[in-house]
């Protein structure tokens, strides 16, 4: 752990989907004395286990963990929301004297946690995002981006014109908070940071290893009863939660259940895109500091 300066030293383990986080970060707990900081942003709900891969008590191994099933599907749950219940749970594990550790593939919140950088607020105007939906589908993608080129460029050479939740995302913030979404970051702040963070970085050195365990994982939480729990979810409401229904292995259901796709497609969708996540997450992570990285599946 580095020199901590007065601060807490936390452990972080991070990495895409189906890397072995949670299996990491229990063998960590067990060597440091620690307990474990859930840092995924859909395991907070309860009842929704399966689909998230959540690590249930008896595979815990008697290592406590936090930040799992700490609210309701009808509850939208933020970034600011997770760093403050998360940073409440590691000063409450460092004044038992354990050691904390943070695991999770939420690239966003545990950056935001472990660097003490906040995001500047802007305003949301969903009737001005569904306008700019619109746009990119009856002009397509370049001349959604285009608009975004005209008005922060430094955003728009960042984003690709495909990525048109990011695309409309910059040009509301643009348009509702009268700065671009590069003045935006840039007026992120670094706040006192009360951490000392370790960051260890899984990933895969072969990517079609880790899409094969994903689609092997994605058939496993089939055996164990997917389609039942989505449907017991969505009984309780599931499709109308601000959040919890756009979770993936989930909201993948939804045209199963109107009897507009068959199962197979249903696990043919979450495995698409439970890939193009990993993908995402990789990315980030790569892009982030990280102290060791450790390679999965190598040969």
């Amino acid at each position: 752990m580095p020199e901590t300066t007065g601060r807490i030293p936390v452990y972080a383990v991070v990495g895409p989907t189906a890397t072995g986080k949670s299996a990491y970060a229990i063998r960590l707990a067990k060597e440091t004395d620690g307990e474990i900081v859930s840092g995924d942003s859909m395991q907070i709900y309860r009842g929704m286990d399966i689909g998230t891969a959540k690590t249930l008590p008896e595979e815990q191994k008697g290592v406590p963990h936090h930040l799992i099933d700490v609210a309701e599907i009808a509850e939208p749950f933020s970034a600011g929301k997770f760093i403050e219940q998360a940073k409440q749970a590691i000063f409450e594990i460092a004044s038992r004297g354990k050691t904390p550790i943070v695991c999770g593939g939420t690239g966003l919140y545990i950056e935001l946690l472990l660097t003490g950088r906040k995001l500047v607020e802007t305003t949301a105007d969903p009737a001005l995002r569904e306008e700019l939906f619109r746009y990119a589908e009856a002009n397509g993608n370049e001349a959604l981006h285009s608009l975004l080129r005209k008005e922060d460029p430094e955003a728009a050479a960042a984003i690709h014109p495909n990525n048109v939740k990011r695309v409309v995302r910059a040009l509301e913030i643009c348009r509702t908070s009268g700065m671009t979404k590069t003045e935006a970051d840039r007026q992120s702040r670094e706040a006192d940071n009360p951490f000392a963070p370790h960051i260890v970085r899984l990933t895969f050195g072969d990517r079609e290893k880790l899409y094969r365990r994903i689609d092997a994982r994605v058939d496993a939480m089939f055996g164990k009863g997917l389609e039942a729990e989505v449907r017991a979810l969505c009984e309780r409401g599931l499709r109308e939660t601000p959040t919890a229904s756009q979770a993936i292995g989930y909201k993948e259901f939804y045209p199963y259940f109107d009897g507009t796709a068959t199962l197979r497609d249903v696990r043919d969708a979450i495995c698409l895109n439970t890939r193009h996540y990993a993908k995402r997450q990789e990315t980030w992570f790569s892009a982030m500091h990280t102290d060791e990285t450790v390679v999965i599946g190598a040969d």
